[in-house]
Protein backbone atom coordinates (compact mmCIF):
# COMPACT_ATOMS: atom_id res chain seq x y z
CA UNK A 1 0.00 0.00 0.00
CA UNK A 2 3.03 2.41 0.40
CA UNK A 3 3.96 1.90 -3.03
CA UNK A 4 0.46 2.72 -4.46
CA UNK A 5 0.12 5.68 -1.92
CA UNK A 6 3.58 6.84 -3.58
CA UNK A 7 1.87 6.54 -6.96
CA UNK A 8 -1.07 8.49 -6.53
CA UNK A 9 0.65 10.95 -4.42
CA UNK A 10 2.80 11.40 -7.29
CA UNK A 11 0.20 11.97 -9.99
CA UNK A 12 -1.60 14.28 -7.41
CA UNK A 13 1.69 16.34 -7.70
CA UNK A 14 1.74 16.55 -11.25
CA UNK A 15 -1.83 17.72 -11.87
CA UNK A 16 -0.85 20.24 -9.30
CA UNK A 17 2.10 21.37 -11.38
CA UNK A 18 -0.05 21.29 -14.76
CA UNK A 19 -2.28 23.30 -12.92
CA UNK A 20 -0.10 26.01 -11.71
CA UNK A 21 1.41 25.97 -14.85
CA UNK A 22 -1.98 26.96 -16.41
CA UNK A 23 -2.43 29.30 -13.83
CA UNK A 24 0.85 30.59 -14.23
CA UNK A 25 0.17 30.90 -18.19
CA UNK A 26 -3.41 33.02 -17.43
CA UNK A 27 -1.97 35.10 -14.86
CA UNK A 28 0.85 36.16 -17.78
CA UNK A 29 -1.85 36.68 -20.66
CA UNK A 30 -3.87 38.94 -18.25
CA UNK A 31 -0.71 41.30 -17.34
CA UNK A 32 0.06 41.31 -21.29
CA UNK A 33 -3.52 42.19 -21.99
CA UNK A 34 -3.42 44.98 -19.35
CA UNK A 35 -0.05 46.29 -20.22
CA UNK A 36 -1.40 46.76 -23.94
CA UNK A 37 -4.18 48.15 -22.64
CA UNK A 38 -2.58 50.79 -21.22
CA UNK A 39 -0.34 51.22 -23.98
CA UNK A 40 -3.69 52.10 -26.14
CA UNK A 41 -4.72 54.42 -23.85
CA UNK A 42 -1.43 56.39 -23.88
CA UNK A 43 -1.52 56.29 -27.36
CA UNK A 44 -5.10 57.69 -27.40
CA UNK A 45 -5.00 60.49 -24.83
CA UNK A 46 -3.52 63.02 -26.77
CA UNK A 47 -5.64 62.40 -30.01
CA UNK A 48 -8.90 62.28 -27.71
CA UNK A 49 -7.59 65.82 -26.15
CA UNK A 50 -6.73 67.45 -29.69
CA UNK A 51 -10.78 66.37 -30.65
CA UNK A 52 -12.25 67.69 -27.68
CA UNK A 53 -10.21 71.18 -27.84
CA UNK A 54 -11.54 71.25 -31.73
CA UNK A 55 -14.95 70.34 -30.51
CA UNK A 56 -15.02 73.21 -27.77
CA UNK A 57 -13.71 75.89 -30.27
CA UNK A 58 -16.11 75.05 -32.87
CA UNK A 59 -19.20 74.73 -30.08
CA UNK A 60 -17.90 78.52 -28.97
CA UNK A 61 -17.70 79.92 -32.50
CA UNK A 62 -20.86 78.21 -33.07
CA UNK A 63 -22.57 80.09 -30.23
CA UNK A 64 -20.62 83.36 -31.44
CA UNK A 65 -21.87 83.27 -34.45
CA UNK A 66 -25.62 82.34 -33.60
CA UNK A 67 -25.15 85.81 -31.07
CA UNK A 68 -24.13 87.73 -33.68
CA UNK A 69 -26.35 86.36 -35.89
CA UNK A 70 -28.77 87.29 -33.55
CA UNK A 71 -27.75 90.64 -32.40
CA UNK A 72 -27.16 92.33 -36.04
CA UNK A 73 -29.82 94.22 -37.80
CA UNK A 74 -30.95 93.08 -40.98
CA UNK A 75 -29.96 96.07 -42.92
CA UNK A 76 -30.87 94.84 -46.00
CA UNK A 77 -34.54 93.96 -45.72
CA UNK A 78 -34.75 98.17 -45.50
CA UNK A 79 -33.00 98.69 -48.54
CA UNK A 80 -35.29 96.16 -50.28
CA UNK A 81 -38.44 97.52 -49.00
CA UNK A 82 -37.42 101.24 -50.32
CA UNK A 83 -35.84 100.34 -54.02
CA UNK A 84 -38.98 97.03 -54.80
CA UNK A 85 -41.83 100.48 -55.23
CA UNK A 86 -39.66 102.28 -57.70
CA UNK A 87 -39.23 99.68 -60.19
CA UNK A 88 -42.36 97.70 -60.21
CA UNK A 89 -44.02 100.45 -62.30
CA UNK A 90 -41.49 100.25 -64.79
CA UNK A 91 -41.70 96.97 -65.55
CA UNK A 92 -45.23 97.45 -66.28
CA UNK A 93 -45.45 99.95 -68.30
CA UNK A 94 -43.09 97.99 -70.43
CA UNK A 95 -45.93 95.75 -70.96
CA UNK A 96 -48.42 97.92 -72.17
CA UNK A 97 -46.84 98.99 -75.03
CA UNK A 98 -47.14 97.49 -78.38
CA UNK A 99 -44.63 97.51 -80.37
CA UNK A 100 -44.19 99.26 -83.76
CA UNK A 101 -44.25 97.80 -86.84
CA UNK A 102 -41.47 99.25 -89.23
CA UNK A 103 -42.42 97.72 -92.26
CA UNK A 104 -44.42 98.67 -94.81
CA UNK A 105 -46.37 96.23 -96.89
Amino acid sequence: MDNLDIVRLEYAVDGLRHNLKSVKKNVNELINREEESKMREQKRDPILWALAIIGVIAAVAAIAYGVYRYFTPDYFEDYDDDYDDRFDDDFFDDEEEEPKNTKED
